[in-house]
């Protein structure tokens, strides 16, 4: 698992990558980003902050969750605004938390691999509902080009409903068939009299024998039977498969919406692996739990400016993108989880070492560090889900559009708006309040396509200087806080 701390000094090397003041190897280090892209280069980052304070908190007969809560609701106090960006467990194999969270964990599973299967009987039905339905759209076009004000479309389009109709209707007569006939009874000119007349008055005009003008006559009059009873028949069957398509894109949705939690859960309850951990012993009954925040807090250049801290010609600055002063704070929990009696849940009395990291970040650093984290993500189980839903819908997203996206935008437009991919309740999407289509819409960029100029003369000056002054002030207050709220006399 690589570390925020270690993405951070990949997305921003000139600050926070620990060279030791070794120039070349800042510049190899460089070079590796570009060879092999932010994310792996991530895992070989020597990492430093603007500052770094830890604390150290071990009572096995009090419970973890205070240190954790009081930490977080003080950095609320400070207006940080504090996000998770990191968590995961282990538990020995011996204890009784692994053997809990495995049969929760199984039981999610198992739910989810039934709905999938659902997912999947549903998703084979709208494929072949969708493979119909352009068949029958390509049969149609030749009836709708008949009454084609193009001379050549029309006459095109009546000749390949002849053949159609000679294939599979007349056919059915055996060696009464036109085609047979022509082959083995000599009526040689009784094919081309066939595809020639266009209406039963133009047989007429044919120069040919009695015998061959009756034949094409009797078999005329069963062709314009057949064109408009088959028009007809066809046009409906297309109707209703189209219902039927919308009847079961619906039904994904729903079976979507359903798995989305158990997908989830069966995800968020995987085990970190650490093999080589000295805490985790098999036999014994222990968790190691590790959590990642991040505060951030975004400087105000007008403001700083009428304080007197930045020049006076900032307060009319245009600043081109703004800069953070942020707080990244580290959890790792040693814990003898301990089962609550008369309850289904542990409590959690251990050792808790946290540090405060200091870090002055702007804008597209923080934006280029959550696409690495959405990255490792998409990288892990959650991808796969998506790689089971939303990806396989993408590819048949342009057909459903075709075939029923008219008739879903008139329903929509009557009630609440959304797309009609059916998985995306699967990442959520329709927990999320509708919004207002934007003319245009951003695309997801890589990480490893995401370039962050450098500070100009103003940002390294005054905004990233600030941000590091500011972030360094506030994760010493929030550590003096700690130490002093808990009266702890020695720390690191």
């Amino acid at each position: 698992m690589v570390s925020i701390q270690q993405y951070i000094a990949t997305i921003n090397p000139e600050e926070y990558y620990d060279s030791k003041g070794d120039a070349k190897a800042l510049e190899e280090f460089k070079d590796l980003i570009k060879e092999v892209g932010p994310a792996k280069a991530a895992k070989k980052a020597k990492v430093k902050a603007e500052s770094s304070q830890t604390i150290m908190y071990d009572s096995a007969a009090e419970g973890l969750e205070p240190v954790y809560f009081f930490l977080l609701d003080l950095m609320n106090d400070f207006r940080l605004k504090p996000e998770k960006l990191y968590d995961s467990f282990s538990s020995s194999e011996g204890g009784g938390h692994f053997g809990d969270m495995g049969t929760r964990k199984s039981v999610m599973q198992q739910q989810g691999t039934k709905l999938l299967a659902d997912i999947n009987t549903v998703l084979r039905s709208v494929l072949n509902l969708i493979y119909d339905l352009r068949e029958f759209k390509i049969k149609l076009q030749s009836y709708t080009d008949l009454n084609n004000k193009n001379k050549f479309k029309s006459e095109a389009a009546l000749l390949s409903l002849k053949q159609v109709w000679m294939d599979k209707v007349d056919m059915q007569k055996g060696a009464g068939s036109i085609n047979q006939m022509a082959q083995q009874l000599s009526f040689v000119t009784l094919r081309d009299a066939f595809l020639a007349a266009n209406n039963i008055q133009d047989v007429n005009k044919l120069d040919l024998n009695e015998i061959v003008k009756r034949v094409v006559k009797q078999r005329f009059s069963e062709f314009e039977g057949w064109l408009k009873h088959s028009e007809s028949e066809l046009r409906k069957r297309f109707e209703i498969e189209k219902t039927y398509l919308k009847s079961q894109v619906k039904s994904l949705r729903l079976y979507s919406k359903w798995a989305k939690p158990y997908l989830k859960a069966a995800q968020t309850l995987e085990m970190e692996e650490r093999p080589r951990d000295a805490a985790l012993v098999k036999a014994f009954n222990t968790l190691i739990l590790e959590l990642t925040l991040m505060g951030k807090h975004k400087l105000d250049a007008k403001e700083l400016a009428q304080e007197g801290t930045f020049p006076s010609h900032f307060k009319a600055l245009k600043i081109r993108r703004d800069y953070y002063s942020c707080i990244l704070v580290d959890f790792k929990f040693r814990s003898i989880p301990q089962k609550v009696q008369g309850q289904t849940h542990y409590a959690f009395g251990g050792r808790v070492d946290f540090t405060l990291n200091a870090y002055s970040l702007n804008q597209e650093e923080l934006d280029k560090l959550d696409a690495l984290l959405k990255e490792e993500e998409l990288g892990g189980a959650l991808g796969l889900i998506e790689g089971t839903t939303t990806e396989s819908l993408e590819q048949l997203k342009e057909d459903i559009n075709y075939f029923i996206g008219d008739d879903e935008e008139e329903e929509e437009v009557k009630k609440k708006p959304e797309s009609i991919n059916p998985f995306k309740a699967l990442i959520g999407g329709y927990n999320e309040k509708s919004k207002p289509k934007k003319k245009e819409e951003k695309k997801d960029v890589k990480a490893k396509d995401m370039i962050i100029e450098g500070d100009n003369w103003y940002e390294k000056g005054y905004l990233r200087k600030q941000g590091s002054s500011a972030s360094q002030k506030t994760a010493f207050t929030l550590f003096d806080v700690y130490k002093k709220a808990h009266g702890m006399a020695s720390y690191t």
